[in-house]
């Protein structure tokens, strides 16, 4: 059993920042010597209390691979304290992710697995698919020690030879496995060839099993928010463009200053629109203010929408647009996607 972790102080900590570590040395520095959920959430909340993360995430790799325990800041690449660090981080649509994909970013890959053990009745094991609507079992002793699957093929093989109708004759003995940390896309011929993976944690024990139905919720977990926020710009610049002058859009450019809606980050568009702009030390920027307010009679929408509303979900939209584009491998709150819904909805009947 793994020992608790225990944490270290925020200066010895901080003395990490910048340094390349193998997982192995990590976990010493917290006192323990493997690697398990718990300990994975602990190091985890640790470092970000001490401003810190890891390039790649510890939790992918392997125990004698090396990462870099990086600053907080320099990962999400803000500046602080500055006028650029209003923007949207400056990232494009479409960012690329900052770290592999692993089977184990699959909720369903750490959510416990359902079993029988071996000695157990085959009805068990079947009573086990019927209820639950599961196309396999598996047969484990204990946490780690795989004997095998039970699927109802097994089942229907067993009763078409006649053999005795046991649990050990239902067993396919060498189902697929994959580790936590192995890359996503390279088992997706296995999950489409066998309809599954086990899969397991770095200390061994089976932590889940990966469908290919969990695919494909992952994808609607995913894919749903990205082809919202894509909407959402085009409906924006759709509303904006023909209404909004070039010299307006070139007045919150921050950096090549062209004129055209199409090349606006998303924290311009909150920009463009927002007449209660401050800066980092709170004092209102009236030029811009003004600026926004010409513009926002521009659009007539007055008597259809509340601005002070529209800004704020805008702005929320935007916070959610950057956490996509980092790629943030936990997929969105449902609250989150609902609030994506509910503002393309809006723009589709203004457009």
């Amino acid at each position: 059993m793994n020992a608790v972790p225990h944490t270290p102080s925020e200066e010895e900590l901080r003395g990490l920042g910048g340094r390349t570590l193998t997982v192995s040395g990590l976990l010493e520095v917290f006192g323990v010597r493997t690697r398990d959920d718990q300990t994975v959430l602990h190091i985890t909340q640790a470092l970000k209390d001490a401003g810190l993360t890891t390039d790649p995430d510890f939790a992918s790799r392997r125990l004698r691979e090396e990462f870099r325990v990086v600053f907080l800041q320099s990962a999400s690449g803000t500046a602080p304290d500055s006028e650029a660090g209003e923007e949207d981080e400056g990232l494009p649509w479409g960012a690329l992710p900052q770290q592999p994909f692993t089977i184990g970013d699959i909720p369903a890959a750490r959510r416990g697995v359902e079993r029988v053990a071996p000695g157990d009745k085959l009805t068990q094991a079947m009573y086990l698919m019927q209820t639950k609507d599961y196309s396999q079992v598996p047969v484990l002793d204990g946490d780690s020690v795989l004997k095998g699957v039970v699927t109802w093929r097994s089942v229907a093989m067993l009763l078409a030879t006649g053999k005795d109708p046991e649990l050990d004759n239902a067993v396919e003995p060498d189902p697929p496995v994959a580790q936590t940390y192995q890359e996503f896309f390279s088992l997706l011929p296995t999950i489409r060839e066998y309809g599954y993976v086990l899969v397991r944690e770095n200390d061994g024990t089976v932590t889940g099993i990966v469908t290919a139905a969990d695919i494909t919720e992952r994808f609607d977990d995913t894919a749903r928010p990205f082809f919202l926020v894509g909407e959402i710009e085009y409906r924006l610049r759709r509303c904006l463009g023909p209404k909004i002058p070039a010299e307006a859009v070139k007045a919150v450019q921050m950096r090549e200053k062209t004129g055209r809606i199409t090349d606006l980050m998303f924290g311009d568009y909150v920009k463009l629109l927002d007449g209660d702009q401050r800066n980092k030390h709170g004092a209102r920027k009236e030029a811009a203010c003004a600026a926004a307010d010409r513009n926002w009679a521009a659009l007539g929408w007055d008597r259809v929408v509340d601005r002070d509303e529209f800004v704020r979900q805008l702005d929320r939209v935007r916070g959610i647009r950057n956490k996509i584009a980092h790629f943030d491998p936990e997929p969105l709150p449902p609250g989150k996607t609902e609030e994506l819904r509910q503002f393309v909805t809006l723009l589709r009947q203004l457009t």
